[in-house]
């Protein structure tokens, strides 16, 4: 009787431990350090930036390396010691990496050098959790293997190339769990060179790359066609895995889900962050890996796993792009300074730092999210539990729909959990059958992971478990 009643006391404590973790409410989602990192960024520091680049005259991959005063390697060099003295500024918080290859390819006949300059700012807690971004320092011309000419390269990518090294002078002031990269690539125009060699270091390292935002030709509102758009970004991202298996794509035409891989997901993420830190800056979003039949640095870290987005300007201007620097009927050719509007390229720089900083803050996102619900009226969501969550929210939307529409809190006691240790929480009357579900996970302090999307295309990991494929 005694031990009856011992055990019915202890049934009736966590029935109540349960309900209170039930009732505990979601911490807020504000966070005023990223609306300070947004006002942070500097369009005369970026002006500073772009100035000194087009400076150097060309920025060719096979262009002068032994100058201080023009060329690639004269560029490169410049970079490394604005990196330096930023974390002079820090006091010593960057460590600077040149990783390098030595290539031939179609637009290299020649064994070249490809060299990155890097920052990195390590993570206080969790500093293989990295989180990337990325601009291409090289430029070009009309001929793409001409290495002689002046090539500014103001737009592409010199644009880009501020906008890291301006979110590395603003970060370096704060410190993060996750790690921030600072990339700044070469080779790009010759065949993605630099996105390369920085994916296959992260590979190297052993980093859990959660994200790469590549900025390239961020710079511009004029476009060709006349528009003048200073007020949105284009944001493009893959909907499919590159590292998907024929099995995985199989079971996926079935179940539904090819616009929701981590790259979704992450531009999905990072558009709800503009309208909340930015002022006057609205993210459209592109259901592409890139614009058509174009590519960037981004398709290299896609290609070994890693999710990645792109960043670019809406009113492009392709008589800006790959030009000689000319004058024909009135109309200017080249990528010249003129042609980037600072005060624009500062808020897609703001928009970049602030998306590094969420999800920096944030606890990693859910891994081995899956579904149970067939044939009832019931979706059970289950997930692993990660490190550093106080909770997590469980997402879904209509199949139709572009974006998560609606959200459950559930508090990390609340769920259910599993005796290997998974956690579970059942949507009641709510059918599988109707809705894309996900699962997001929250720090005590309110910063949320991007959404996670069940199975191995909206797994962040690189590499799924061999079960899966």
């Amino acid at each position: 009787m005694r031990h009856a009643r011992r055990t019915a006391l202890a049934l009736a404590l966590a029935g109540a431990s349960l309900a209170a973790a039930a009732a505990t409410p979601p911490p807020a989602d504000f966070h005023p350090e990223l609306r300070a990192i947004a006002q942070a960024v500097s369009p005369a520091e970026l002006k500073d930036t772009l100035t000194a680049l087009v400076g150097f005259g060309t920025r060719h991959t096979l262009s002068e390396t032994a100058s201080n005063s023009r060329g690639i390697g004269a560029a490169r060099r410049w970079v490394k010691a604005r990196f330096e003295a930023i974390s002079k500024d820090c006091g010593g918080c960057l460590e600077i990496v040149t990783p390098a290859q030595v290539v031939t390819g179609p637009r290299i006949p020649v064994p070249t050098r490809v060299e990155d300059v890097v920052a990195i700012l390590r993570g206080t807690s969790d500093p293989q959790r990295v989180i990337v971004i990325t601009g291409h320092l090289d430029s070009r011309v009309t001929d793409i293997m001409n290495a002689t000419s002046d090539a500014p390269g103001a737009d592409d990518d010199g644009s880009g190339t501020a906008a890291v090294i301006e979110a590395a002078r603003v970060l370096s002031k704060y410190r993060f769990p996750a790690t921030l990269v600072f990339g700044v690539d070469s080779g790009e125009e010759q065949g993605l060179y630099g996105g390369r060699i920085l994916a296959q270091y992260a590979v190297a390292q052993g980093w859990r790359v959660e994200a790469d935002l590549n900025n390239d030709i961020v710079g511009g509102i004029v476009g060709e066609d006349g528009v003048i758009d200073n007020t949105s970004i284009r944001l493009f991202s893959q909907g499919l895995k590159s590292t998907l298996t024929p099995r995985q794509l199989r079971a996926l035409n079935y179940t539904g889900g090819e616009v929701d891989s981590p790259s979704r997901n992450l531009a999905r993420f990072i558009g709800t962050l503009a309208p909340r830190y930015v002022d006057n800056l609205h993210v459209r979003l592109i259901y592409r890996t890139d614009r058509y039949g174009r590519g960037g640095d981004q398709v290299e870290f896609l290609d070994a796993g890693f999710p990645a987005v792109r960043f670019t300007e809406r009113s492009e201007n392709y008589t800006h792009e790959h030009q000689d620097v000319r004058r024909v009927g009135g109309v200017r050719y080249g990528d010249v300074l003129s042609g980037v509007d600072f005060p624009y390229l500062a808020k897609v720089t703001a928009l970049n730092a602030v998306a590094m900083a969420a999800l920096a803050h944030a606890p990693a996102p859910p891994a081995g999210v899956a579904l149970r619900g067939a044939v009832t009226v019931d979706t059970t969501v289950h997930w692993k539990p990660v490190p550093g969550a106080v909770g997590y929210y469980v997402w879904r939307r209509e199949t139709t729909a572009p974006q998560w529409q609606y959200r459950r809190w559930v508090a990390a006691g609340a769920a259910a959990r599993s005796r290997d240790g998974a956690l579970s929480f059942t949507l009641e009357k709510v059918n599988i059958d109707d809705w894309f579900f996900g699962v997001s996970s929250v720090s005590a302090d309110g910063y949320a992971s991007p959404v996670v999307f069940p199975g191995p295309n909206g797994d962040f990991a690189r590499q799924v478990p061999a079960a899966a494929r």
